[in-house]
């Protein structure tokens, strides 16, 4: 792992000398977009996030599950894993997102797929994988967050 050292990690609980890549707890959600948008973590380390969204109710007036909400799930289980690679008294913030749509999906669960791509001091990127409940991929996405002093 770039950056640091393994030890004791949560998304609060790691410091910046001693940013870690194994398990973090995940912060409560209530009244966020996360909640919202159905979004359930599975699970959470620096190096992997993995979390399920419900297509309905995320849908576009087509019935098909909305670019924009694959976008959301891709950006939320990165930053998750961000701030657990960011450690404690640090934040990560996203300063970049792309995605590409490969195929649509109109029912069920979709699962999503964080993995590190870059572990540094400064910068940590992702690529997250939204795949449908054949395993299809319907979205691959690019995070790049900035790990920066958390601010009081």
């Amino acid at each position: 792992m770039a950056g640091g050292t393994a030890g004791s990690a949560s998304l609060t609980g790691a410091n910046l000398s001693a940013m870690s890549d194994t398990t973090a707890p995940v912060p409560p959600y209530a009244g966020t977009l996360i909640e919202r948008m159905g979004i359930e973590v599975l699970e959470a380390s620096a190096q992997r996030v993995v979390g399920t969204m419900p297509v309905a109710g995320n849908t576009q007036p087509y019935g098909l599950l909305h670019g924009g909400a694959s976008a959301v799930l891709a950006e939320t289980l990165g930053s998750i894993a961000a701030m657990a690679h960011a450690g404690e008294g640090r934040a990560a913030v996203g300063i970049e997102l792309n995605a590409t749509h490969h195929r649509a999906a109109r029912s069920g669960v979709v699962t999503g797929t964080a993995t590190a791509l870059h572990l540094g001091g400064r910068l940590a990127s992702y690529q997250v994988v939204v795949e449908d409940e054949d395993g299809r991929p319907l979205c691959t996405a690019r995070l790049t967050c900035m790990v920066i002093d958390a601010r009081p």
